[in-house]
C-alpha cells in the first residue's frame, strides 16, 4: 500500500488540473467568497459550525499578502451579515511572514481589529517546522497586545509540543490539537502513527489540565474515542471538535447529535490547486486515500 501511496505522489504534477479539481471538490468550498457563503450557510442550518480558511500561502509579493488580508475582511463581512456561526483561521505565510514579518504582524493585527469589532474568534494556524518559533513568538506578542480571541495550532508529531504547552500555559490560549501533516525529520518529529497518537492524547490531557479550550482537530476514530473519554462531563467552554470539509461526514453529524460543538474547516479561494497538491505531496498516505477514492468515484460499482 506504500508504495501505491508514494508512486500517486511522484504523478501528482502531470495529473490534468481537472482531475484534481473533480477529486479536491469535496473538501474545498470553490473558489470565490460566495461558494464558502454557501457551504458555511448549509453547515450553520445543520448545527455545525465552521471555519473559514482563505486559500493562499506562501506568498511572495506584498501585495499578495495585501490580497490575502482584504480577503479575511471580505470574509468577517460576510459571516457576520449573514449571521453565520463560523470564525477564521489565518496562516501567517499567506499574510506575508515569508516577504516581511513586519508586514505580516500588521496585517494579522488589522484583521484582529476587524475580527473583535464583529465578536469573530480568529485562529491562527500552524505550518512547518520551520515557522514554529516565528507564529508562537508573534501569538505572543499579540496576546500581550491585548488581542485577546486569538488562538493557535499544535502539533502532537512535534516533540517539541509538550514543552511548548507548559511555556504557553499562563496565557491558557485557546489551542486547536492536530496530528500535523507536514514531513519532518526524526530529529524533532515523531514518525509512527501509534507514536503520534499517544503524543496527541498526552497533549491533550496537558492542555485540558492547564484549563486550556482545546479544539480536537483529528479523524482518527481511535483518537475520537480517547478524546471522548477524557471531555465527559466538560461544559462547552471546554472543548469543541474539529474536522475538514468532506471528511468522516457521517461521524461529525454523530459527534454533532450527541451534543457535540463540531466545527469543520472550510477552505476556498483561487489557489485551491497549489494547496489540493500541496497536501496531497506533503501527505503520501492522504494521496493514496484520494486516488481510491477517485476510482470509486469514476468507476461505478467497484
Amino acid at each position: 500500500m506504500k508504495v501505491f501511496d508514494h508512486a500517486v505522489v511522484r504523478l501528482l504534477p502531470v495529473v490534468p488540473r481537472g482531475v484534481v479539481r473533480r477529486v479536491a471538490a469535496p473538501y474545498i468550498a470553490g473558489e470565490t467568497l460566495g461558494d464558502a457563503r454557501r457551504v458555511v450557510a448549509g453547515l450553520t442550518a445543520a448545527g455545525i459550525e465552521a471555519t473559514v480558511d482563505v486559500l493562499g500561502e506562501e506568498v511572495t509579493r506584498p501585495d499578495e499578502a495585501e490580497a490575502i488580508a482584504r480577503a479575511y475582511h471580505d470574509a468577517l463581512e460576510a459571516i457576520e451579515h449573514d449571521g453565520l456561526a463560523a470564525n477564521v483561521s489565518v496562516k501567517l505565510t499567506a499574510l506575508g511572514a515569508k516577504v516581511d514579518m513586519a508586514l505580516c504582524r500588521s496585517l494579522t493585527e488589522r484583521v484582529l481589529r476587524d475580527a473583535s469589532e464583529r465578536g469573530i474568534f480568529v485562529r491562527i494556524d500552524m505550518e512547518d517546522s520551520s515557522m514554529t518559533d516565528d507564529t508562537l513568538e508573534l501569538y505572543r506578542a499579540l496576546r500581550a497586545g491585548g488581542h485577546g480571541e486569538v488562538g493557535i495550532v499544535l502539533q502532537a508529531a512535534l516533540r517539541r509540543t509538550l514543552d511548548d504547552i507548559a511555556a504557553l500555559a499562563d496565557l491558557r490560549p485557546s489551542v486547536r490539537l492536530c496530528k500535523g501533516i507536514y514531513l519532518e525529520p526524526s530529529s524533532i518529529a515523531f514518525q509512527e502513527p501509534d507514536v503520534i497518537r499517544k503524543s496527541f492524547v498526552a497533549c491533550l490531557d496537558a492542555l485540558l489540565e492547564a484549563g486550556c479550550r482545546t479544539a480536537i482537530a483529528t479523524h482518527d476514530e481511535w483518537l475520537l474515542e480517547r478524546s471522548l473519554e477524557r471531555v465527559q462531563g466538560l461544559g462547552p467552554d471546554a472543548y469543541e471538535f474539529q474536522m475538514l470539509l468532506g471528511v468522516r461526514i457521517d461521524r461529525g453529524r454523530e459527534l454533532a447529535a450527541a451534543g457535540h460543538l463540531l466545527r469543520v474547516y472550510v477552505p476556498y479561494g483561487k489557489r485551491w490547486y497549489e494547496y489540493s497538491l500541496r497536501r496531497l505531496q506533503e501527505n503520501p498516505k492522504v494521496a493514496g486515500y484520494v486516488a481510491r477514492d477517485m476510482v470509486g468515484r469514476l468507476v461505478p460499482g467497484r
